[in-house]
């Protein structure tokens, strides 16, 4: 198993374009993204669980659970698509339409995607216009995959892609990515837009198991400021091109696949909450010595998602007491007395608290540790062998600013 370049088109068979179509006329970036497989794909796909669901994920929810076969996915940037009744899966289907057409493909195995501002409709006079100059661009390279990735950010500061590889039956296997997102983060599935391609053969059952089971531990572990997107999509693509025997149970090969799917996944999860709008600092919360995993997650969130604990972070202030507060108010079962709080970062690590009291720490150290721009902040409750890890960013006075003027 090894990290290697690129995002989506790392795997065999697939190929991806970006364009400008200028659906935020105040903004020069590239704003439409296309990955597309020559061939057809089983996919998978976790979906927000906001009541609030834009057009594009009802959508994508009948192209997974229904027809189970994708080869294309396009989004945008700039609009939502989120809070548009019947015009906006209009939209969805004239998205998949005109991406059908611009490859010879069915409209049912077309994915849809949109970011952006929720209530305004799509000019679907530039989206269609951009399908159609994304498909000739189409491109295997790897840099056609990053220009994708810079072309669904919204308020990211950087493009996020990954790809790792690894040996079934002597046959090479590559699973590569890429996301956005930066606010709005707080998933009860996924963050905002993630697309995942594999060029594994898989069934399509095992595929959808893999990344629903895995997305618990990776995606819903993320927090950047505590609200959950009407948008929030993880696709998974797998198109059959590595040529290994089909994996139809669960043995050694999917476990494989499942390493890393987790690989892709974490990486991704982590770079959006290090990108969180206005954020100096990545926050990661490790909970060890939890009687269970779910004990283990929701302390680790509860400490993660607290504006106060985000905005120490901010100031590099050694405030253990706003960490044990956020412990201590978590929905699970907590003996403050016997917990023990550490702060680590590439500066280096001290215990700050044992058995609930702080320690005769070095203030100036502490204030070193969380001055890096990743701190990671461990809290052994001493229950168990179970453990969990959140990830979050510090509060800024730019995230505000970023979204007092959103719109405009």
């Amino acid at each position: 198993m090894k990290k290697i370049d690129g995002g989506v088109t790392a795997a065999k068979g697939f190929k991806a374009a970006s364009v400008r179509a200028g659906i935020k006329e105040s903004s020069t970036k590239t704003d439409m993204a296309m990955v597309y497989s020559e061939s057809p794909c089983a996919v998978a796909g976790t979906f927000t669980k906001n009541k609030v669901k834009a057009a594009p994920v009802k959508w994508d929810q009948h192209i997974v659970y229904d027809c189970k076969v994708a080869q294309a996915v396009v989004c945008n940037s700039g609009v939502a698509n989120a809070c548009t009744g019947k015009q906006g899966m209009d939209y969805c289907e004239q998205m998949a339409d005109a991406t059908a057409e611009a490859l010879g493909i069915a409209k049912e195995s077309v994915l849809v995607a949109s970011t952006g501002v929720i209530g305004a409709q799509l000019p679907m006079d530039k989206i269609c216009n951009g399908i159609k100059e994304l498909a000739p661009k189409l491109s295997e390279d790897l840099e056609a995959g990053h220009d994708a990735a810079v072309a669904i950010m919204t308020t990211d500061t950087r493009p996020k892609e990954v790809a790792y590889e690894f040996e079934i039956g002597g046959k090479k296997v590559v699973v590569g990515g890429m996301c956005k997102g930066s606010g709005m983060i707080h998933p009860n599935m996924c963050t905002m837009l993630g697309f995942i391609t594999t060029d594994i053969n898989i069934s399509q059952e095992l595929l959808q198991e893999a990344l629903s089971e895995d997305i618990k531990d990776t995606f819903n572990m993320v927090s950047v400021d505590g609200d959950t997107s009407t948008n929030d999509t993880v696709l998974l693509m797998a198109n059959k091109e590595a040529g290994n025997e089909i994996i139809t149970e669960k043995n050694d090969d999917y476990y494989k696949f499942v390493e890393a799917l987790h690989n892709v996944n974490v990486f991704l999860c982590r770079n959006i909450a290090g990108d969180g709008e206005g954020a100096t600092a990545l926050l990661e919360v490790k909970i060890v010595g939890a009687k269970s995993t779910e004990q283990a997650k929701i302390l680790s969130k509860s400490v993660v998602t607290s504006s106060l604990v985000k905005a120490m972070i901010c100031g590099h202030d050694s405030n253990c007491g706003r960490i044990m507060c956020a412990l201590g108010y978590a929905e699970t079962e907590l003996d403050p007395d016997t917990v023990d709080l550490f702060y680590e970062s590439n500066a280096g690590k001290l215990k700050i608290v044992e058995n609930g009291v702080p320690t005769d720490y070095d203030e100036e150290f502490a204030t070193k540790i969380l001055s890096e721009c990743e701190v990671t902040v461990i809290a052994d409750v001493k229950m168990g062998e179970c453990e969990a890890t959140a990830w979050g960013c510090d509060l800024t006075h730019d995230y505000v600013s970023i979204n007092a003027d959103y719109r405009s």
